[in-house]
């Protein structure tokens, strides 16, 4: 998932923190879910809100002034949702070194301008659409 272009790229700062001074690992889950809605919402053609969050994990650490990219992935349809595999990555301040912090699943449902789902685009459109979207 690393080599398309992120869709969220942040620094982290010291209000990002948890009482031990690392990253929040909230914080973290916050920004890659900022990056699936963002793809989620470009593939759906409309509004997409997130309703589970699966399969967290945190391989690495991530310090204050560190900046973090999310890289997202449409891994499954359904009728009215969409879930998104999204991996975070933390580039040290001052040089190029990067490592995994994160990733995880997030599933969303598209919501149509009543608050109601609705259903996907066509099979052949959310294609094309992931395709464009996505950075393959």
């Amino acid at each position: 998932m690393s080599t398309r272009d992120p869709l969220i790229r942040v620094t982290a700062m010291p209000s990002d923190t948890n009482p031990y001074g690392g990253v929040f690992g909230g914080w973290l889950m916050a920004q890659m879910a900022l990056g699936a809605g963002s793809l989620a919402s470009r593939v759906g053609q409309g509004k997409a809100v997130v309703v589970s969050a699966t399969d967290f994990a945190f391989p690495g650490a991530m310090a204050v002034g560190d900046e973090l990219s999310v890289y997202c992935e449409v891994l499954a349809t359904g009728t009215t949702s969409l879930t998104i595999a999204a991996e975070a990555l933390a580039r040290e301040r001052n040089g190029e070194a990067t490592i995994k912090v994160a990733e995880g699943t997030y599933k969303f449902v598209l919501i149509g301008d009543d608050g109601r789902p609705r259903a996907i685009a066509e099979p052949e459109t959310l294609l094309l659409a992931k395709d464009n979207h996505s950075g393959q």
